[in-house]
């Protein structure tokens, strides 16, 4: 699809592009220029998140609703919107970490391999948009919460920010239950069903075999490592916890 500006007809791709880099650039030029520096691009990629993630979610699914539900039917056009949508985003939080954190490698990694997924469902194959769009709102749906928990973690160690280390504190419970349940529970469960739908041959003809299993490949590492972060998070959480509650009976 295309965005029609008076009578001029623009591709989707490039003005969704512009938009996330200009939100970047603000966040980093304006709403965070009191933020300290090493924490500036951090908060900057959280705020072009917030307006990929669950603006994402919805778009998403509306475009799964508006049509009948298959792992292998063909993308529609608003399918199609929502895949440039994500696109621009990532693409955009890509040049960030190659402009900033070039030694991230599981995260440049990440968003290379998440490209490379829906890059080849809108312009290679141009089928699948309902698997591709129902994992991205399993991955988007806990966004907003992420980003504020994210926020609030940059800014915890700041003395100036006790606010941050309330909110923090108060969003990590639930915030790792909200992500265990979809990223643990619920993306598995579609991801097995996607993959089985292809195992079972209903996209043979429309989406071949290597590129399914690429898919899979990509999308089951990103569950795995989804999974083993917030594990991870979990037992730090228990470890600060028991620690707090041993200092108290000290302090008693």
């Amino acid at each position: 699809m295309s965005i029609t500006v008076g009578e001029t007809s623009l591709p989707d791709l490039p003005v969704f592009f512009t938009m996330f880099l200009i939100i970047y650039l603000i966040a980093y030029l304006l709403v965070f220029r009191n933020w300290k520096p090493q924490i500036r691009p951090e908060a900057s990629s959280c705020l072009i998140s917030i307006f990929h993630g669950t603006p994402a979610v919805f778009l998403a699914s509306r475009a799964l609703f508006s049509s009948p539900f298959s792992f292998s039917s063909a993308n529609t056009a608003s399918q199609n919107t929502v895949l440039d949508f994500s696109v621009a985003y990532f693409l955009t939080d890509l040049l960030h970490y190659i402009v900033f954190y070039p030694s991230d490698v599981l995260f440049i990694g990440h968003h290379v391999a998440t490209l490379f997924v829906f890059l080849t469902c809108r312009f290679l194959v141009s089928h699948g948009a309902c698997a591709i769009l129902g994992l991205l709102i399993l991955a988007e749906v806990t966004s907003a919460c992420q980003n504020a928990w994210t926020l609030a973690g940059a800014r915890k160690s700041d003395p100036e920010s006790r606010l941050a280390v309330k909110v923090y504190d108060l969003l990590s419970p639930p915030f790792y239950a909200y992500y265990s349940v979809v990223r643990g529970v619920l993306g598995p469960l579609f991801f097995g069903k996607m993959v089985a739908s292809y195992a079972r041959g209903e996209a043979n003809g429309v989406i071949p075999n290597w590129l399914w299993v690429s898919w899979a490949v990509v999308v089951g590492s990103a569950i795995t490592v989804s999974i083993l972060w917030i594990w991870n998070l979990w037992i730090e959480w228990f470890r600060e916890r028991k620690a707090k509650l041993g200092q108290d009976k000290k302090v008693r």
